[in-house]
């Protein structure tokens, strides 16, 4: 919604000019802003007034009989959306009709009886001095609140002292939300404590709306319903590398939300996002770092090995403590501003909230470790000094870990592939290695988003990069001449062999599993020892054709 500065239609009320004039309907809306005045010398002035304007007018071009044409009136100004209408009721009329002055209550518009001896043109000169007085005392208090933020930005300040500011000017309750950080700032003084619950609440379930207002980069304004009563609340996004991070919210329960306020706020999200930018950039640095300090570990180079362990207590690593490292990648479904569909965007953007997320989490079940950040994935070496309860404990964290960023980041797929343990910070190499199989292996085994190498079965030896080939050529010698008979004939003989192992070779059980006859059934498994060559009666045969069917899904 636009808005200009001016006066209040109660502060036009208390000008010396207006002593003798009496508001006379629209009570309700006496805090409606006056931006500019203008006087109604034709009837068809309403094809040249604005949004805000206080209309001055006689009561001469009101029809004495016609109370249809005034209400007229009021209807047009009501539509213009005026501030108001100033009438000089007297002499040309005793009163306005009260059906009139029923209709201007109801559209809440104020109506003022303008006494008969002001001189219209004296209101408005008045008027319009006091809303340029007004204006050039808020740009000047705009410009103090400007060299404000500039100087906590100077002095290292931090986000409390421009919220403090925010408040201090705005009058109103403020919450900063910075979402991707999980950082709540609640700025309202000496209210009620349900009353605050309530303003909490509203600006937590912004987030939960269905149109994704949240992801807006520009203003947003609506009505709300706080303790049965109708508030108007504004929401200005802090956007940071072309990212919303976060929101300023302002209720105007105590006084409007005008022009003045809305430009503090504005000055603040810019002033926010500045200081947000440089704790990331420090950030930034730490897990670069740390991510060289880990890249070290894992190398195989035995020198680069040594010199890294050497400088492990920087980090209050025990070289002889229990290690287990882990793979996280990431990718985050947002929506497409310039397409109709949906695409994955690369994370790194988002590395250093994870990165301190995981930290958080590490602190509060007391264990070491380092976290890194590479491109849209994150590396933790998990450190415990104890053997006993080392399972459990890797299972807490990753859990905690997992529900942590699912609440904070909405649609972010996750996929977690925890290595081996190993004793000594010398054999973390290892532990990676198992993670990268496990997360790799994992995509094609199973949706679980968190898996361990020890759960990857018979999967943990078909992993193993040197038998890659080997693994080929089996697949080429047992299953691919069966998949590539499917393809040409469009049968389904490879689906009638994974069923086959389904249903541990219950041909019953397989013919309800595919919907198919028996007698099709055995056909078809007549056909899969003729084309593979292979018989499922033989246990060699069957451990074949299965352990090629594992490798299928691997390749």
């Amino acid at each position: 919604m636009p808005r200009r500065n001016g006066i209040t239609i109660k502060e036009m009320m208390n000008l010396d000019v207006m002593k003798n004039c009496k508001m006379v309907a629209g009570f309700k809306s006496i805090t409606n802003t006056v931006t500019r005045v203008n006087i109604m010398a034709d009837p068809d002035v309403f094809d040249w007034v604005e949004e805000g304007e206080f209309l001055l007018t006689t009561a001469y071009f009101f029809e004495k009989e016609n109370v249809q044409a005034q209400k007229e009136l009021i209807r047009k100004a009501c539509e213009k959306k005026l501030a108001g209408i100033g009438i000089k009721i007297i002499p040309y009329l005793d009163a306005l009709p009260d059906e009139v002055l029923e209709y201007a209550e109801e559209l809440n518009l104020p109506i003022i009886d303008i006494h008969y001896s002001i001189p219209l043109s004296e209101i408005m000169m008045a008027v319009l001095k006091e809303i340029f007085n007004k204006q050039a005392l808020l740009l000047e208090k705009t410009e103090e609140i400007h060299r404000r933020f500039v100087e906590i930005i100077l002095e290292g300040q931090g986000i409390e002292e421009v919220m403090e500011a925010i408040y201090e000017n705005v009058g109103n309750p403020i919450v900063l939300n910075l979402k991707l950080s999980n950082q709540v700032f609640p700025y309202f003084n000496d209210l009620e404590n349900d009353l605050a619950q309530e303003i909490l609440k509203d600006a937590e379930s912004f987030y939960e709306s269905s149109d994704c207002k949240y992801e807006q980069k520009k203003l947003y304004e609506d009505k709300i319903l706080i303790k049965d009563k109708f508030i108007t609340r504004v929401v200005m996004p802090i956007v940071l590398k072309n990212h919303v991070y976060g929101h300023i919210f302002a209720w105007s329960l105590n006084t409007s939300l005008g022009s003045f306020e809305l430009s503090i706020i504005e000055l603040a999200s810019t002033t926010i996002a500045l200081i947000v930018l440089q704790e990331l950039s420090v950030k930034e640095v730490e897990i670069r770092y740390r991510s060289e300090f880990f890249e070290d570990l894992i190398s195989t180079d035995i020198k680069r090995k040594k010199k890294v362990l050497e400088r492990a207590h920087f980090f209050n690593l025990n070289p002889e403590d229990y290690y287990v490292v882990e793979v996280m990648s990431f990718k985050l479904k947002v929506e497409d501003e310039n397409e109709d569909g949906n695409y994955f965007e690369d994370l790194k953007d988002y590395a250093n909230n994870i990165v301190k997320i995981a930290e958080e989490i590490m602190e509060y079940l007391d264990l070491r470790g380092i976290v890194s950040a590479k491109f849209n994935g994150v590396q933790i070496l998990l450190g415990l000094d104890k053997v006993t309860r080392i399972d459990e404990r890797i299972k807490e964290f990753n859990q905690r870990f997992y529900n942590t960023l699912k609440e904070r980041f909405r649609n972010m797929e996750i996929r977690i592939g925890v290595g081996r343990v190993y004793k000594g910070l010398a054999k973390a190499n290892k532990s990676f290695s198992d993670a990268l199989k496990t997360i790799r292996t994992g995509k094609a085994l199973t949706d679980k988003e968190i898996i361990t190498f020890n759960e990857l079965g018979i999967f943990k030896i078909l992993c193993q990069d040197f038998l890659v080939e080997e693994l080929e050529d089996f697949y080429k010698t047992t299953l691919k001449p069966l998949v590539d008979y499917d393809e040409k004939r469009s049968t389904e003989l490879v689906k009638t062999l994974e069923a086959y192992f389904t249903c541990n070779g219950n041909l019953t059980k397989i013919s309800e599993n595919l919907y198919t006859h028996y007698n099709t059934v055995l056909y078809r498994i007549n056909r899969i020892k003729e084309i593979t060559g292979l018989n499922l009666d033989d246990p060699n045969d069957r451990l074949n054709l299965e352990i090629a069917l594992k490798i299928r899904e691997l390749l």
